[in-house]
């Protein structure tokens, strides 16, 4: 069944973004244009990529601040802030 019928854009092709990572209907705009003329389809975009639906959605469900395939923990605030100016100083 057609989703948004101002790109021709499906349920199904929908789901397929949402399962290569479009979690959002920002996201699936970008992917697909789905939502980006009439509006009328980001309410069923919404509807179909619900909870759950995404696995970047899971880790911000559990807490976790870690984005996929990262294996090595950011660097704390403190230390990035020490950098900042210094950075700053050099580049003008």
């Amino acid at each position: 069944m057609y989703v948004c019928s101002c790109f021709g854009i499906t349920e199904q092709q929908v789901r397929e973004h949402a399962g290569t990572g479009a979690c959002t209907p920002r996201q699936i705009a970008s992917a697909c244009k789905a939502g980006t003329d009439c509006g009328g389809c980001v309410r069923r975009i919404q509807q179909l990529l619900g909870r759950g639906a995404c696995p970047r959605r899971e880790l911000i469900d559990s807490g976790s601040t870690e984005p996929l395939g990262a294996a090595a923990e950011p660097p704390p605030v403190a230390e990035v802030a020490a950098v900042a100016p210094a950075a700053l100083q050099e580049a003008a």
